[in-house]
């Protein structure tokens, strides 16, 4: 694994501003305080810093062996113990002898390196601290960002999952109730019954492309709106009389796909189905503060005996929608005299939908 500091360009310059600081910091005090020339001031300072900032930046690769299981406390505490007093040890064996066979004529100097190794080793302790802890840093982040990642994709699985499920209950409702008309048909209208069997399968072929695609355009879910309303008028004749009413540039909108559908056989279910009589089904589509608005109007008699179900399908649309954009609010129901309205509102905004 590389080291972070190389991997990030931040963290390489940083590196190297840090210790270009400690290297003037460090001339300037054996300079000022302890009255060593300049240039043994900056050979000390050189040699003694630049020679831990190599060891620090492969201080890494100790860490990342010693973390290759994971370690009890007490164990890493002891490992860590015993690498600081190696590497100390080696770092000022190292810059010891190196600055003392530049400069061993200069009796005041090798006095001063003599007497100096006390704070130099509470400075390097303090060294390994600081990489230690920067280090670990690092690691608690770049694990912080992998469980992060993981559980995103968890979350987006769960949710593929949860939508391809919801999904899954459309086609096998729909196509409950049309098998039953072509099975009525083939009897009396084989004609007809040819005919919804090409449009039922049209539209499955549809669905099926489809499916793992979250979203489609406003016009290619009419084009299979149309496929379902052909079946359905095979089923009901004149007694569905649909009128749709779509502005111009809606027809470009994303929307989740089989979303209409289901809306819309809400409205013949509890419209048509009850009806002896022509009903009108209306769509309509327009853009409106932020929104495309999608209206789904029927007629219907408040006082029919209403066909059983289990409202799969309303349910089935809120549930897409909270799973698609985290809101509950985007489907309205609303009856009103002799009219049942369904308004799904898509945010424009949404990545799910562009104009």
């Amino acid at each position: 694994m590389l080291n972070p500091i190389t991997k990030n360009r931040s963290y390489l310059i940083t590196f190297f501003i840090v210790w270009l600081v400690i290297f003037a910091v460090h001339t300037f005090i054996i300079n000022f305080f302890y009255g060593i020339d300049s240039k043994m001031s900056l050979a000390d300072a050189a040699v003694f810093n630049f020679i831990f900032a190599l060891v620090g930046f492969n201080l890494w690769y100790v860490i990342r062996f010693n973390l290759r299981e994971t370690p009890r406390v007490f164990d890493l505490i002891v490992n860590h113990l015993i690498v600081a007093v190696i590497i100390i040890a080696l770092w000022l064996t190292a810059s010891y002898f190196l600055l003392q066979s530049l400069f061993e004529e200069n009796a005041s100097y090798t006095q001063f390196l003599n007497d100096s190794i006390p704070w130099r080793v509470i400075t390097g302790i303090f060294y390994y601290l600081f990489f230690i802890l920067f280090y670990y840093m690092i690691l608690y982040y770049e694990d912080l960002q992998e469980k992060l990642k993981v559980e995103s994709e968890l979350q987006n699985l769960v949710k593929e999952a949860e939508l391809n499920a919801l999904k899954s209950q459309i086609n096998p409702h729909f196509l409950f109730n049309s098998l039953n008309s072509i099975s009525s048909l083939t009897m009396t209208a084989p004609e007809k019954a040819q005919d919804m069997v090409i449009q039922l399968s049209d539209f499955l072929r549809y669905t099926l492309s489809h499916d793992k695609n979250e979203k489609a355009t406003l016009e290619q879910e009419f084009s299979n709106l149309e496929r379902y309303l052909a079946i359905e008028k095979i089923r009901f004749g004149k007694r569905l009389n649909f009128v749709s009413n779509i502005q111009e540039g809606c027809l470009s909108v994303m929307i989740p796909n089989m979303i209409l559908q289901p809306l819309l056989e809400n409205s013949i279910k509890h419209g048509v189905y009850n009806s002896t009589e022509e009903v009108l089904v209306e769509l309509n589509c327009k853009a409106e503060n932020g929104y495309i608005v999608l209206e789904i109007c029927n007629e219907y008699d408040p006082e029919a005996v209403k066909k059983k179900g289990q409202g799969i399908g309303l349910q089935n649309i809120r549930n897409r929608l909270q799973l698609i954009y985290q809101r509950q609010d985007l489907l309205q129901i609303e009856a009103e005299k002799m009219t049942f309205t369904a308004t799904l509102r898509i945010p424009r905004n949404s990545p799910q939908s562009t104009v």
